[in-house]
């Protein structure tokens, strides 16, 4: 006597929607190019240094570093809302190989811009000063 459960009978795999929505941003996540240690979404294209035009929309452009960069870990914060205008800047707290990523939408496309890491200068040695000689405010030379 075979149990339901022991039988594949009429049984049949669908695959679940949100299943297949996480493989397929996964996909797209592990494709995607890193430029300074920062993650481009797959498909966005090089307009300038640092610059790049997102291949989507700003909801999903947002969504995608939602995934990549975690808001937990990856601080953000509103630059600009204005009509017209959205951006939003993502904070590498490791702050190494860059400071963090500026998203904006302006002119019905998407920008990527990776903030490179501020040089900061490296301190100038300073000479220890050498001793001056005290000289006679006459001009003259000292007497013993």
């Amino acid at each position: 006597m075979t149990r339901a459960l022991d039988s594949l009978k009429g049984l049949s795999y669908k695959a679940r929607p949100f299943g297949a929505a996480v493989a397929a941003l996964w996909m797209s996540v592990a494709a995607a190019e890193v430029v300074s240690g920062a993650q481009i979404p797959d498909g966005a294209q090089k307009v300038g240094e640092n610059r790049y035009r997102a291949p989507g929309d700003f909801e999903k452009t947002l969504e995608y570093y939602k995934a990549v960069y975690p808001s937990g870990t990856f601080t953000r914060r509103s630059v600009v809302n204005q009509p017209g205008v959205k951006a939003v800047h993502i904070v590498n707290p490791s702050g190494k190989n860059f400071e963090g990523l500026n998203i904006y939408e302006a002119n019905d496309e998407v920008r990527i811009y990776v903030v490179p890491l501020q040089s900061v200068p490296a301190p100038a040695k300073s000479t220890p000063a050498k001793p001056t000689k005290k000289s006679d405010p006459k001009g003259g030379k000292k007497s013993r």
